[in-house]
């Protein structure tokens, strides 16, 4: 179903997430009209299912990164890179920089094993202002099962998002605490 362009709903160690086969670009064109945004705007992560994955989308990453990662991952974080020069080329905007996930759920990181590339992906949010992230399958499948191929039942998902830490300056920063506590692979 990836593989020919479908997108789907599937759990994560954080939240549910929504994505696509990173190379097929109808299904990225497809999920940006699901999430409504731009593909010029587009800030998604790419759900990557090791270390040696990460590679082919990030420019460089140094030693001293590279045992943070080692130590942080499959968990809660999004680190963004500089994109290596094949990102632009799979998405067909210029991207200067990637979020790179790997979380530590088995069905994820079951499906990019399976499909063999990754999936890009964002964080389903609920319109409703006092609930931002949905956690019931249930209320998931019902909102998405007309814009979606496929809603993956992991049980109730968390409310928490992935921390995200970028990694493209001389020291790394967070932009947003999520559920990931960064600080303890320092």
């Amino acid at each position: 179903m990836l593989r020919n362009g479908g997108v789907v709903v599937y759990p994560t160690d954080t939240i549910y997430g929504i994505g696509c086969d990173l190379m097929n670009r109808r299904a990225v064109e497809r999920l940006c009209q699901i999430i409504a945004i731009k593909p010029q705007k587009l800030n998604l992560s790419f759900i990557c299912s090791d270390l040696s994955h990460i590679s082919e989308y990030v420019k460089r990453i140094d030693t001293p990164i590279f045992k943070i990662l080692k130590n942080a991952l499959p968990g809660p974080f999004t680190f963004i890179f500089e994109s290596s020069t094949h990102v632009p080329k799979i998405l067909g905007v210029n991207k200067k920089t990637v979020g790179i996930r790997i979380p530590d759920h088995p069905i994820p990181l079951a499906i990019v094993k399976e499909l063999g590339n990754p999936l890009i992906t964002s964080s389903i949010k609920n319109d409703d202002q006092f609930k931002e992230y949905t956690t019931d399958p249930e209320e998931i499948f019902t909102d998405f099962k007309s814009k979606v191929d496929l809603v993956i039942d992991g049980g109730a998902g968390g409310n928490v998002p992935s921390t995200v830490v970028d990694f493209t300056a001389d020291e790394p920063e967070i932009i947003r605490q999520g559920l990931g506590d960064f600080d303890a692979y320092l």
